[in-house]
C-alpha cells in the first residue's frame, strides 16, 4: 500500500468538524471517509511512473508495427514498379522487333 500523495491531517480535520458542531463519532467517520477517498483517488509518483512505462512500451510496439508496415508497403511498391517496368520493356522490345 502506498502512502497518500496529499498530506491530510485527520486529527486537525476532526477537531474542525467538532468545532463546527459534529459529534466525535460523526467527525471521525467523515475524516476516515475523506482520508480513504484522497488515498484512493490521488496518483502517486509510482503510479505515474508505472503509467509512463506502460505508455512507452505501447509507443515502442506501435512504432515497430509502423516500421514493419512501411517496409512491407515499400517492398510491394518496388516490386510492382519493377514488374511494370519489366512489362513495358518487354512490350517495347516486342513492338520494336
Amino acid at each position: 500500500m502506498t502512502s497518500p500523495a496529499v498530506t491530510f491531517d485527520r486529527l486537525a480535520y476532526v477537531d474542525r468538524l467538532k468545532e463546527a458542531g459534529f459529534d466525535d463519532k460523526q467527525a471521525r467517520a467523515h475524516a476516515d471517509a475523506l482520508d480513504a477517498a484522497l488515498r484512493d483517488s490521488v496518483a502517486t509518483k509510482a503510479d505515474v511512473r508505472e503509467a509512463e512505462q506502460r505508455l512507452e512500451a505501447k509507443i515502442e510496439t506501435t512504432a515497430a508495427n509502423l516500421r514493419a508496415d512501411i517496409a512491407r508497403w515499400l517492398f510491394a511498391s518496388v516490386l510492382t514498379s519493377v514488374v511494370a517496368i519489366g512489362g513495358l520493356v518487354l512490350a517495347t522490345v516486342k513492338f520494336v522487333t
